[in-house]
């Protein structure tokens, strides 16, 4: 495995977004336990991100826009533990995860990199929904792929491979950086691409399925991936 990063190599950094940018996990439990109380149902965090991480993979392969997916996750949640959740629970759901709070250190990690690299967005989620998340984020990315715009979702090569045509360039020349072994490493990888896996969870019960993927660099956060690649 490398050891350093040579900067010169790449021309652009392709991002995951939710689980790297914004803390998702942290949007999907803030918004989930008080739902389950309304219903009586009491589980730890951890029951949640479990569940949503075997359940969500599953809903995304069926096709549809990530915010029924988000939907038929609780409507799943809600069957697992003996409830109907509402109308008006069902819809909250994907505006909640949209306005999931960024990591303490993506807004500054990204400044650093935007002056240095163009930077893109591979994300499974619909437009209006990036669009709320990007609001926060309040970066300018010289392109954003979402899963509504390829009709698939991440591990799905087209997602990458529509990244890579948008930026004009070739595989070896990007570089992806993600949370999820499952979702970004290893499909990137796949395509010739360098990855970055940022490790949040440090071991901890994560809402990303697993995978056995190998990185060619692990950081704990951006800001020490920022600091690898421009120091």
């Amino acid at each position: 495995m490398a050891t350093e990063i040579d900067p010169d190599a790449y021309e652009a950094l392709t991002f995951d977004c939710y689980g790297t940018l914004v803390d998702w996990q942290r949007g999907i439990v803030d918004y989930l336990q008080p739902v389950l109380l309304r219903h009586d149902a009491h589980v730890i965090d951890e029951f949640i991100l479990t569940f949503f991480s075997r359940t969500e993979p599953v809903l995304q392969a069926a096709g549809g826009s990530y915010a029924d997916v988000l939907r038929d996750v609780l409507r799943q949640l809600g069957t697992r533990l003996a409830f109907l959740p509402s109308a008006e629970e069902l819809d909250g759901f994907p505006p909640a995860l949209a306005a999931s709070p960024p990591f303490a250190d993506t807004l500054e990690a990204l400044g650093r990199l935007a002056a240095r690299f163009d930077l893109a967005i591979v994300s499974n989620v619909d437009d209006d929904l990036f669009a709320t998340t990007n609001a926060v984020l309040g970066a300018r990315f010289a392109a954003v792929v979402t899963a509504q715009q390829t009709g698939c979702y991440k591990p799905n090569p087209v997602m990458f491979q529509t990244a890579l045509e948008r930026l004009g360039q070739r595989p070896s020349q990007v570089l992806h950086v993600g949370q999820s072994l499952f979702h970004d490493v290893a499909p990137a990888a796949e395509l010739g691409m360098d990855t970055v896996w940022i490790d949040r969870n440090q071991g901890a019960v994560g809402a990303a399925q697993d995978a056995s993927a190998q990185p060619d660099w692990t950081f704990p956060n951006l800001r020490e991936f920022a600091d690898a690649i421009l120091d």
